[in-house]
């Protein structure tokens, strides 16, 4: 029997401050045009870098796909290598977004978990990726920011029970090319979605929305 086709969302950052060309969206498009596997339907969207609109469009992602997975990627100007990220944190969000807004509360949902990790098992994907001996190095963090990043992917977590990803990624050229960046992505991606299916029957989501 054929196995149903599953969806899966990846987001990309657009413009903000010193980032006039965001590496993150000009990763995610050079991964839409690699695709992933078979059986797989890619969604891709950019996100603008705003606080409230985060809080709309995310959740409208989920309900618009129900995605197996959904993947944010962002840019980080300390980065050096392609940084999967284990965890979203609920509070301190002080820095403005591109509307000079930042939340009242300072966090993502209020009376929320204070930090939510992802169901994925970030250390596990980043030993497989770097097996492949692509030429991008992998490595894992526990803090997105406390930015946009932190923000979409605490909002994303909530909403899915874990089932969400965040990747960080250098600036384009430093040191790697959108074409680099793009096959890392799409090793990445494959590689959590195969963690994700030997997991599936783990997983038993108490979370109500």
């Amino acid at each position: 029997m054929e196995k149903p086709r599953r969806a899966v969302v990846v987001t990309g950052f657009g413009p903000f401050g010193e980032h006039a060309v965001n590496a993150s969206w000009i990763a995610v498009q050079e991964l839409e045009k690699l695709g992933l596997r078979d059986g797989v339907d890619l969604h891709v969207y950019e996100v603008p870098v705003e606080y409230q609109t985060v809080q709309r469009l995310i959740p409208a992602l989920w309900k618009k796909h129900s995605p197996q997975l959904v993947v944010h990627v962002g840019v980080s100007g300390m980065a050096t290598t392609v940084t999967l990220e284990k965890c979203g944190h609920n509070v301190g969000y002080k820095g403005l977004d591109n509307c000079r807004f930042c939340p009242g509360s300072q966090c993502c949902v209020e009376g929320g978990p204070e930090c939510i990790d992802s169901i994925i098992d970030m250390d596990l994907v980043c030993r497989r990726v770097s097996a492949l001996g692509l030429d991008v190095t992998v490595t894992i963090s526990k803090d997105a920011g406390r930015y946009l990043c932190d923000f979409t992917y605490y909002t994303s977590l909530y909403q899915s029970c874990g089932r969400s990803a965040f990747v960080h990624v250098p600036p384009l050229g430093k040191p790697y090319s959108a074409e680099q960046l793009g096959r890392a992505l799409q090793a990445i991606i494959e590689e959590m979605l195969d963690v994700l299916e030997h997991s599936e029957d783990k997983i038993n989501c108490q979370h109500e929305h």
